[in-house]
């Protein structure tokens, strides 16, 4: 899809609110943000609010777990290179903020915001594909990019003490195969997709090759890289 560029691969699916963002990093919109010449620090994100809802609370911070509409634009011309209302059957987007799951003026942009809080974001070439640009996104080199973003949720961070606790049904401070299959159903039955019958024992597997970097069979709590406060 325009404007999506995976960082190491491409997502199989999206499976509901938090857990395509859990253990399988899901990449939106992520490349790099690389300062091309050393400009970055002399160049920032322009954001101007278009609507803040009276109760702004709470205000999204580094990971977060956002959910969100937004256009795309270029600056040079103002044509539209992504929508994500016309991707994934419209569903709003996903992902953690602050981590580079989306470009680096994206992560900038949508720092302390709020539920319902509209924003029109201006984001500099270093903070969004530099000199490369993305062909396949169909961004020249060197864009200056527009972004109107509409915030709908902010929730706990997916790798949180409370989410790791949350899966930790017997709390030994490691997740187990059973643990992680039962938190899979959970989250299939909350978004209420179809899905294969082979997507659960799928994505199962690819957890632990992912994240069971002993092969013990278990994820402890430093290989599901548990974050606390700003450390992620």
């Amino acid at each position: 899809a325009a404007g999506t560029v995976p960082r190491r691969r491409p997502p199989r699916s999206d499976m509901g609110r938090g857990l395509t963002l859990l253990l399988l990093p899901l990449a939106l919109l992520a490349v790099p943000a690389r300062a091309e010449g050393g400009t970055a620090a002399a160049e920032e994100v322009h954001i101007e609010v278009l609507h803040l809802p009276e109760a702004c609370s709470p205000k999204s911070k580094k990971g977060d777990l956002l959910n969100a509409h937004y256009d795309g634009f270029l600056a040079s011309d103002g044509s539209k290179f992504y929508c994500s209302r016309t991707q994934n059957e419209g569903h709003p987007k996903w992902f953690v903020l602050g981590v580079g799951q989306v470009i680096k003026g994206l992560d900038i942009a949508m720092m302390n915001m709020c539920p319902g809080e509209k924003r029109k974001v201006t984001i500099p070439p270093s903070l969004a594909y530099g000199q490369q640009g993305y062909a396949q996104g169909k961004i020249p080199p060197n864009a200056t990019l527009i972004f109107e973003i509409e915030l709908y949720a902010v929730r706990q961070g997916p790798r949180s003490v409370e989410a790791f606790n949350q899966i930790d049904k017997d709390g030994d401070k490691k997740l187990s195969e059973l643990e992680i299959s039962q938190y899979l159903k959970e989250e299939f039955a909350r978004d209420g997709k179809k899905r294969h019958p082979s997507a659960h024992d799928e994505i199962l597997a690819d957890i632990f090759k992912k994240n069971d970097h002993d092969g013990d069979g278990f994820i402890s709590a430093k290989e599901y890289n548990v974050y606390q406060h700003d450390e992620l």
